[in-house]
């Protein structure tokens, strides 16, 4: 069974060798003319935006871009929900030269400043909303902010006027290699420690798109699905699963600016939606939708995409057995584009308990402590390589290091892999936490929290909640003389909260006389996660 299933993944859909992530959108644009390409929902009513629209929409940004001093290299942020202006946006600068750096739109000030300065962003495109209450002095690389419909502060221009550029604006020559040229600059913690750029390619994204599209496998995409994305393009799940792979295969795709239940029930429905890109919880609330009798009866769903966090074998069958409808398991991450291995449709390979094979031209490895190879059944830590792995982080050479040897990236995931080649995940990276599919690292938690003037040291660790996520819960020692109560802990809540992104917020304070830790100063964890 694992010969037939793995060589249906030998060959890429088409061609990456050479091509630039806005030139194959481009090109689909021109192909696709008149069909609807994004449908955005966050408009009342919902913009539709035809495909040779988008394709004229991105053109103009890209030369108004140039017009206003971007030169090539650059990097742009873009700090923006789900909407019609993001693709665009991000389109447009990879054309221009730039690289685009995706903000999560639920940034604070704090987070905003770091990635901003730590990517050297001379351009940011946003809107007034979000940057209400955010100060963005202080970072001298930025030159440009643009907002796209609520007007910013003084200062910064509209969007629109982007459009106002003239034809005879040249864009830059184009570059001759796809591989060393940046097509993004997503932000990850890795296995821990602080945000790190990760140097994705235009060969690295095509790539993994190509990759994705595998041809020939029962239940690929075509070009009469209708994709529905509520899970945020800043991340690269939705960034090149859902805008690039979309476009590039002429899907339409349906942009929700946040997941909520029961809308999506209905778009499902009113847009005919064939495919949607889910994280675990969001299909833990379908299956109590549908149990409770509120999943449409009348949808065209004919499969589901599960990825950014283990799925429990038990939700993924309770989901096909409450509405009928088969799971895509998938894993990856953000260094490698992000896809490394997917689930198969087929009825006889079909295994929602498990993330599937490797996409094309993906080899892996699964290693022990010494770094030789396990046998099949046996766990160990996924090594891999293939075309869609990063270039390594910015300005980053020691954790390049790490992450890459000698051509293979090392995950720092535990895996492992039964005797028809099907891989299971059994232990995430070392120290990170998955909230709804949002990765959380401890230290930069800890870190924030070592500001306040009550902390005295601090470990945070995750446990699962009720319902199945895990949750940051933070260990604190305070100073001489502060008290270990509720309402300390909820002062120590909202520091968190003003700096960080909520999710990031633990969600339990625990006071202790000291942490457990090495000789040489490393918080024990597993100590921790005892205690909890």
């Amino acid at each position: 069974m694992a010969r037939s299933a793995a060589s249906l993944r030998t060959q890429f859909f088409a061609d990456p060798e050479g091509k630039f992530v806005h030139d194959v959108v481009l090109a689909s644009c021109r192909q696709h003319g008149s069909k609807i390409a994004l449908v955005d929902t966050s408009c009342t009513p919902a913009r539709r935006v035809t495909y040779g629209a988008y394709g004229g929409l991105v053109e103009c940004v890209a030369r108004g871009l140039v017009a206003a001093g971007i030169r090539p290299g650059e990097t742009i942020g873009i700090f923006l929900p789900n909407c019609w202006e993001f693709g665009v946006a991000y389109h447009a600068a990879t054309l221009a030269g730039a690289i685009p750096t995706t903000l999560n739109p639920t940034y604070r000030e704090r987070e905003v400043h770091y990635q901003l300065e730590a990517a050297g962003a001379v351009a940011l495109i946003s809107d007034g909303t979000l940057l209400s209450g955010i100060n963005l002095s202080g970072l001298p690389a930025l030159r440009h902010v643009y907002t796209v419909r609520t007007p910013g502060s003084s200062g910064s221009l509209q969007f629109d006027s982007l459009l106002q550029t003239t034809a005879g604006v040249a864009l830059p020559t184009p570059a001759n290699d796809s591989r060393s040229v940046l097509a993004t600059l997503p932000f990850s913690s890795g296995t821990t420690g602080l945000p790190k750029g990760v140097m994705l390619s235009h060969h690295n994204l095509v790539a993994n798109v190509y990759q994705t599209l595998t041809p020939g496998e029962y239940g690929a995409f075509t070009e009469d699905d209708v994709m529905l994305c509520f899970l945020p393009l800043y991340h690269i799940y939705g960034l090149t699963v859902g805008l690039s792979l979309a476009l590039i295969r002429g899907c339409t795709l349906v942009l929700m600016p946040r997941f909520d239940c029961e809308r999506s029930l209905q778009i499902i429905q009113e847009e005919s939606v064939t495919q949607t890109l889910c994280v675990p919880p969001t299909l833990l609330a379908y299956c109590q939708a549908a149990e409770q009798g509120k999943f449409p009866r009348e949808h065209r769903l004919r499969w589901v995409k599960s990825g950014a966090a283990p799925l429990a074998p038990e939700l993924a069958r309770r989901f096909t057995a409450a509405t009928g409808i088969p799971i895509r398991q998938g894993y990856g991450m953000t260094e490698a584009s992000p896809v490394t291995h997917l689930g198969f449709l087929a009825p006889e390979l079909y295994r929602p308990e498990s993330v599937g094979m490797p996409v094309a031209q993906t080899e892996c490895r699964v290693v022990d402590e010494k770094d030789n190879d396990v046998a099949p059944g046996e766990i160990g830590e996924l090594v891999m390589r293939g075309p869609q792995f990063m270039q390594g982080y910015w300005k980053s050479p020691d954790a390049t290091a790490v992450a890459l040897r000698d051509g293979w990236y090392w995950s720092g995931d535990i895996v492992r892999v039964d005797d028809d080649g099907f891989y299971y995940v059994v232990d995430r990276r070392k120290e990170m936490i998955k909230y709804k599919g949002f990765s959380i690292a401890p230290a930069e938690v800890e870190s924030v929290m070592l500001e306040h003037a009550a902390v005295a040291d601090c470990g945070v660790v995750s446990r699962v909640d009720g319902a199945g996520e895990e949750i940051p819960c933070a260990f604190v020692v305070l100073r001489d003389g502060e008290p270990s109560n509720q309402q300390t802990a909820e002062k120590l809540q909202a520091f968190v909260a003003e700096r960080l992104t909520h999710y990031k917020m633990p969600r339990e304070i625990h006071f202790v006389q000291k942490l457990p830790r090495t000789a040489s100063g490393k918080i024990l964890r597993r100590d921790l996660r005892k205690l909890v």
